[in-house]
């Protein structure tokens, strides 16, 4: 992700308000990221009707992981999974309203905060300071280390571990591919994820880099008018998966949708990048992919 993509500055402090929670929630999912343009009046807000939402720790060996978690609050059975990947401003509410959408459909899903090691992007005033702060030190392998941790807790906590699939948005979207490449995920959905980039001792490869080692196909939803992520790239990326396509069906499977005249971010309801008929269609096609492929 280019380092204007999320927002140009990030105030330090968050403009928070509570929400009544079925789990003790203590920061994860409270508040929206204090952006340099103010939160859209008409973000959405997804009750707690019917489920149960909160912050939960996930172990990772000796290290316990935050999480926000929503599941359904009557549940017949184990639940099918998805894992909710964040943008660079990790686990707000924005990122929290998006799992109990999930639980309203009857998804088990979890958005672990992956930077948590590295530290509060909020503490950095300008996305370039979280880009080197708190981005750049968080190894993907560290990350995926992370996931998979969070779909063993899921196993031990009413998911469905044949039914995983994993969805995240920018910082997040580029995340899902690499997720794909895990033998648990059924399917992926990546929003505006980034799939080329320079190599670096932490993010040595990226999703132009691992089309054949797919293991589940990805939905790929990007704008046409997203000044950090060119069509020229996405092109790359189709063209490794046509590549791979012979000999790997998940490659083969992998879509597109690319809506014209659509910035970055089009789906973030807090911003003022939203566009609400790319973001609704691409909720139902999210929607429709994971139940396409089994995550149902």
């Amino acid at each position: 992700m280019t380092k204007d993509q999320d927002s140009k500055t990030v105030s330090g402090d968050r403009r928070s308000f509570m929400k009544a929670s079925a789990v003790t929630a203590t920061t994860i999912g409270i508040g929206f990221v204090a952006a340099s343009e103010p939160v859209k009046a008409a973000a959405i807000e997804t009750d707690f009707t019917g489920i149960k939402a909160g912050e939960q720790m996930i172990p990772v060996g000796s290290f316990q992981l935050p999480a926000y978690v929503s599941r359904p609050e009557k549940a017949k059975g184990a639940l099918p999974v998805v894992i909710v990947v964040s943008e660079i401003f990790g686990v707000h509410e924005y990122i929290a309203d998006v799992t109990r959408r999930f639980a309203k459909l009857g998804y088990l899903a979890i958005a672990p905060e992956f930077f948590v090691r590295a530290g509060d992007p909020n503490a950095f005033g300008t996305v370039a300071e979280i880009q080197k702060n708190i981005v750049a030190p968080t190894p993907d392998a560290q990350v995926l280390n992370d996931l998979q941790a969070a779909l063993v807790w899921a196993g031990k906590n009413g998911g469905d571990l044949k039914k995983v699939g994993v969805t995240g948005f920018c910082w997040g979207g580029r995340i899902t591919w690499l997720a794909a490449t895990l033998p648990q995920v059924r399917a992926g959905v990546a929003w505006y994820g980034r799939v080329i980039g320079e190599k670096t001792e932490n993010n040595p490869r990226h999703p132009v880099d691992i089309a054949a080692e797919l293991k589940a196909p990805v939905l790929g939803l990007y704008g046409g008018a997203d000044a950090g992520i060119s069509l020229e790239s996405v092109e790359q990326m189709r063209e490794a998966l046509a590549k791979a396509a012979p000999k790997n069906p998940a490659a083969k499977a992998c879509r597109f949708e690319i809506y014209p005249d659509t910035p970055h971010a089009f789906h973030a309801d807090y911003r003022a990048t939203y566009r609400e008929g790319p973001a609704k269609d691409g909720w139902a096609k999210c929607v429709a992919w994971f139940k396409q492929y089994g995550v149902v």
